[in-house]
């Protein structure tokens, strides 16, 4: 097992800061999303990706969300991630960030950064093994497709939020938190399906 990165917490701390702007739904984000899925297969290994999924507000259709697609890439091997994939992807123009998935502690996982010209973030690409996050995120997006009543709610909390703090990423995740726990509980105990 090699060595990994360490965490750079200033820079964390930098990106936390960025502005956060939540907009209307585009129709071209699931567009910029299957564009992404065919570059990132042609990059990656094929026997490191066990699953590529669109995940975050921009795969809800009709959903206001930050401009940005999120992208959840589940692999085998973290080591060959940080040998083989994170040269590969700061050489298409992405900025890598080795980084907590939760709080400030493991599982770490590799985070990539695409912007625009103007450096607008455009693409977060999430790298990490499987695990019960990975599927509650997908299951998560999936609850919001299903019930748009749920997806409506969750919209007008990303709004106040953005609002709130629009320069504290941080705070404006923590503050999504509970909403998401409770969708999650609902899909569980089957109030929604």
């Amino acid at each position: 097992m090699m060595e990994p990165p360490k965490v750079d917490r200033k820079r964390i701390a930098a990106l936390v800061k960025e502005r956060i702007a939540v907009v209307p739904y585009d129709p071209e984000w699931p567009a910029r999303y299957e564009g992404i899925e065919a570059r990132l297969k042609k990059l990656l290994p094929k026997n490191l990706v066990q699953r590529i999924a669109h995940i975050g507000s921009t795969a809800v259709p009709g959903l206001s969300a930050k401009p940005i697609i999120d992208v959840q890439v589940e692999v085998n091997d973290m080591d060959e991630v940080l040998e083989r994939v994170v040269p590969r992807m700061e050489e298409e123009g992405y900025e890598f960030i080795w980084r907590p998935s939760i709080g400030e502690n493991e599982p770490y996982y590799a985070w990539f950064i695409m912007r625009d010209a103007k450096g607008e973030r455009t693409e977060h690409i999430h790298i990490l093994s499987p695990d019960h996050q990975t599927v509650e995120r997908i299951i998560f997006r999936d609850l919001l497709r299903r019930h748009p009543e749920e997806a409506a709610a969750y919209e007008r909390l990303k709004n106040d939020l953005a609002k709130k703090f629009a320069r504290d990423r941080a705070a404006y995740t923590q503050g999504k938190t509970e909403f998401i726990q409770a969708i999650l509980r609902k899909g569980r105990d089957g109030t929604l399906r």
